[in-house]
This record gives C-alpha cells, structure tokens and sequence, in this order.
C-alpha cells in the first residue's frame, strides 16, 4: 500500500510538471503573436536584453509556432503515456486494498486520472497561460524570452524536420510558405481601429477629425485644398506699389502677380512694399519674387515638400494648360488635418459645416466633399469635384436655384443586414439656401432616418 502511495505521489507530480512544461508552449504561442512589436523595439533600442530575444524570437513567428506546437503535442503524450503506468496503477492497488478486483480497479483508476490530468492541464496547462499572456503580453514576452531561445536551440533540429515536411506538402499543394506573420497595419486597419476607438468613447470628436484627415491627407491633391481663382485677389506686372499696400492693407499680406495671359509670374509680399523710399508708382514686377507653382494634380504631402524646399509659404496653382487656377498655402494645408483657422482677415465662425439639430447641419458650398461625409456619418456620390456645390450641381444636371432641394440617396450600413429584416432607406436632402455666383452657397443637410420618413407620413 505504502509503495502505492508514493508511486501516486511520483506520478502526480510528473504529471504536474508535464502540465507546466505544456503551459510554457501555450504561453509561448500567444505571448508572441499578441505582443506589440513596435513596443519591443524601442525597449531594445533603449538597450533592453530582454526586448531584443524576445524581438528577435518574433521575427521568426513560424519557427516559434511549430516549437510550441511540438511541445505541447509532447506533452499531451507524455500525459497519457504516465498517467496509466503510474498513477492508475497505484490507484488500482489503493482501490484493491478495499476488495475492488485488480481489473476494475486498475480501469477506474486509469480512468480517475486521465479526468484529472485532462481538467487540470485544461485550465492550468491551456487556460491560465492563454489567459495571462493576452492580459500581459509584453510582460510575458520578456520573462520567456530566454528559455524560449534556449528550447529552440536545442530542438531546433527537430522543429527544422517537421517544418520543412509540412512545408514541402504544402507547396505540393500550390502554397508557397510563409515564415512571418505580418504585423502590420496598412490604412484600412488604421481607419477601422480610429473608428471603432470614437464609436467606444476612447476618442473625443475632434481627435478622431484629425485622425482621419491625416490618413486622407497623403491621398489628396492640390487641387482639394488650394482657394481657387475666384476667391484670390491678384495683382498684375504693371500694379503699383501703392496699389499693392492698398489691397495688403484691407487683406493678407502676399499676393500672387499673374499677366495678361493669366500665368503666374511672381509672389509679392508686404516686406517688399514696406521701404518708405520706394516710389508709389513703382509697378510690382520690379520687386516680386519668383513664383513657387505647384500642379493642380500634385498630392499634398508633395506640395508640403516643394514649399519647405522653396523656403515659402504659398505657392500658385496651375491647371494642365499652364494657367493659373488658385493659390495653396502652408495654412491651408494645415487645415487639411487640423480644421480651419482664423486670423485677423477672416470672419471669427470659419467653421465649414456645423450641426443646427439632430440630423441637421448648415453648411457653406466649398465645403470639401469628404468634411461632409464625416460629419454626416455616410458616403456621398464622388466625381470630378472637391465641393459639397460641385456635388449640388454634378447631381442636378444644371444651375441651381435658392428653395430648390436634392435628395441623397444613403447606403445601407453592415447592421442593417444583421436582422434579416428589410433594409432602411435613408436620405440626405439637401436645401438650398444662398446662391452666390450662380452655385450654392449656403445650405441645409437633412439626414432622414426611416423612423422620420414613417412620422412624415403620418403627419400627412
């Protein structure tokens, strides 16, 4: 009986540090595909030992995975392998003492502890460690970094074998292996987790703005952020100084100088025009700078390029023709990601779009198209115009009159699907409420909802 007892006791514990040894390859597997990599370089970077093995074991993501995978297939057999011999044996004995026949006692107690090494490696060998290493993974990446490197050095020759068997069976089946995951993350992933962080509350308004239009940012072009022709006050070659104090006095301080054939040929400043000695009718052309110009189609970041490399903060716009069609300027590109700013010359509401109600904005006319789009939540038509006007008028066909209404269509969003119910139809209706200069100014964006258009017939 004694001996039985303590042949129990042996097998106990051999189980035990089998289920450690498999807890160790679980940890393994998820410390390393969960730990942020970027957060492991710069520790490394700053001289952290442990952030560097544990980096380097992470850049051979398959190797690691088919190490643990061997260790935790070893380890499954060894439990089986030990549990029978050992510990159901020493139980059958126990169990004997007490009458049982050797036969059923040796099977109960086989089958006793197969259902006690399987619970407890259950939760102490797969549970526990999964659980910790998601909970702490950069922690855990670091504690088992060394046994790690040591256990696929000295296996390695092993984890080598089997990879490269099941790697030729999958190239036999026309997959070409891969020893990285990648990690990651392109402009999708980006925009998803910016999103679902406003969605959650982690991000106020204004930051998930400035988020987002910095991810739009390197896709846009000049041409989406320049103040075009019509808003541009120019001044001609032939201009005079006094001319040119006149108009800096009542607006900003550069102005671009375009000639008869509207082709930008100079910037002129108010640093130019400020000596006192200078003749009144000295014309600008005199004292101009060379124009840094910049294609309508150029992509912003570009733009942001060409002007710190010219040492100037404005640039004339050109159209493929040559001419000029606007000016773009390191403050407008700013406002780009981080929204409009105001100065001195500028009215103090320079907002674009603001919301009047629920579900209702106002909005001015050369309100880009994609401010729109986030701030009503949906995707609107795209064409061959920056402006919420351009959209109006690409929708109507023609020239739009105050009063005159155009209804937006809205997709439907992926929860629309998850009911199996019928899909909601919502609109965007748009109401004209200014025209300036023959194309829509100011306007009133109304988001209809299916609940609204319901009540609006019942109202009827």
């Amino acid at each position: 009986m004694i001996e039985a007892i303590v042949l129990l006791l042996v097998g106990l514990v051999i189980i035990g540090l089998i289920i450690v040894w498999n807890g160790f390859h679980v940890a393994q597997e998820f410390a390393y595909m969960s730990v942020d990599r970027n957060e492991l370089r710069l520790a490394a970077d700053d001289g952290d030992a442990r952030a560097g093995r544990a980096l380097d074991i992470t850049r051979k993501t398959s190797f690691m995975l088919s190490g643990a995978q061997l260790g935790i297939t070893v380890t499954g057999l060894l439990v089986g392998y030990i549990a029978e011999p050992l510990v159901g044996q020493a139980l059958g004995t126990i169990f004997g003492g007490f009458g049982v026949s050797e036969a059923v006692s040796i099977g109960v107690g086989t089958v006793l502890a197969l259902t006690l090494a399987t619970i407890v490696q259950m939760i102490f060998g797969e549970l526990f460690p999964k659980n910790y290493t998601l909970a702490a993974p950069y922690k855990s990446s670091l504690a088992l970094a060394r046994p790690t490197q040591i256990y696929l050095l000295l296996f390695g020759w092993l984890i080598r074998f089997f990879d490269w068997s099941s790697n030729t069976f999958l190239r036999l089946l026309g997959m070409e292996p891969v020893d990285d995951v990648d990690s990651s993350a392109n402009r999708e992933d980006l925009e998803r987790v910016i999103e679902n962080s406003r969605d959650s509350g982690d991000l106020d308004g204004r930051t998930y703005l400035v988020l987002d239009r910095m991810l739009e940012f390197p896709r846009q072009d000049v041409d989406h952020a320049m103040i075009p022709r019509s808003r541009v006050a120019v001044l001609s070659p032939e201009s005079t100084v006094a001319e040119a104090r006149q108009e800096m006095d009542n607006s900003h301080t550069r102005f671009p100088v375009i000639d008869d054939e509207h082709v930008p040929v100079g910037v002129i400043s108010l640093l130019d025009v400020l000596d006192r000695s200078l003749d009144q009718d000295t014309p600008v052309r005199e004292l101009m700078a060379e124009p840094t110009i910049l294609h309508e189609l150029m992509s912003l970041p570009d733009a942001v390029s060409e002007l710190r490399a010219a040492n100037d903060k404005i640039a004339c716009v050109i159209d493929e023709y040559g001419g000029f069609v606007g000016i773009i300027t390191l403050e407008d590109l700013g406002e780009e990601i981080l929204g409009e700013f105001t100065d001195r010359h500028e009215d103090s509401e320079t907002e674009e779009i603001t919301e009047s109600a629920d579900d209702e904005w106002i909005a001015d006319g050369d309100t880009p198209v994609d401010e729109v789009i986030r701030a009503v939540g949906y995707k609107l038509p795209t064409g061959d115009y920056e402006t919420l006007s351009g959209l109006l008028l690409s929708e109507s066909g023609g020239l739009i009159e105050e009063g005159e209404t155009v209804v937006f269509e809205l997709e439907a969003l992926p929860e629309d699907f998850i009911d199996g119910d019928e899909i909601p139809e919502r609109s965007l209706h748009a109401e004209i409420l200014e025209v300036e200069r023959n194309v829509p100014s100011e306007i009133k964006l109304t988001l209809i909802e299916p609940e609204d258009e319901n009540e609006n017939e019942e109202d009827k």
